[in-house]
């Protein structure tokens, strides 16, 4: 049961974040290496927008947050999880998957070599897109959110079962 909910998030999120990022890449810039965002910065056609996006972004976030904690919690609950630990564990082993999911496919794979996801007058900064180590460092990062989602979901187990 667990591993096919890992396959599923997985696919939400490539269902989620693929069609955004394809449909305007500098949606998503503020997940951008940071060589490429103060290129973007730079840009005269894109003045003001940044601000705009790291709004939006930090919104996501926290709103996205707050969501996951909900949505894993009640994945938890009706997977069987009736405690703090159980609910921790379940939780936090389906956010990692989506992590190295999203860290091996969507960025090493995907986002690296897709000449579509580059913002325009960036396209020639192949080696700034392809920065593993600036996509490793943003995994543990999520790695570290994971574990804030995992202790806040199986806490919200814990009082309810």
């Amino acid at each position: 049961m667990l591993l096919l909910q890992c396959i599923v998030c997985c696919a939400l999120l490539a269902i989620v974040i693929l069609p955004v990022q394809y449909r305007d890449p500098l949606s998503m810039v503020m997940s951008y290496p940071p060589q490429v965002i103060r290129r973007v910065e730079a840009l005269p056609q894109y003045q003001g927008k940044i601000r705009q996006c790291e709004k939006a972004h930090i919104g996501r976030k926290i709103v996205g947050i707050v969501v996951l904690v909900a949505v894993f919690a009640t994945v938890a609950y009706l997977s069987g999880c009736r405690s703090f630990g159980a609910a921790f564990r379940h939780v936090f082993i389906l956010l990692f998957a989506v992590n190295v999911f999203d860290l091996v496919v969507l960025d090493w794979g995907v986002f690296c070599h897709s000449k579509k996801l580059r913002i325009s007058g960036t396209e020639d900064m192949d080696e700034a897109y392809r920065d593993r180590l600036f996509h490793l460092r943003g995994a543990a990062l999520g790695t570290a959110l994971n574990l804030v989602v995992a202790l806040a979901a199986g806490g919200i187990v814990g009082l309810v079962g």
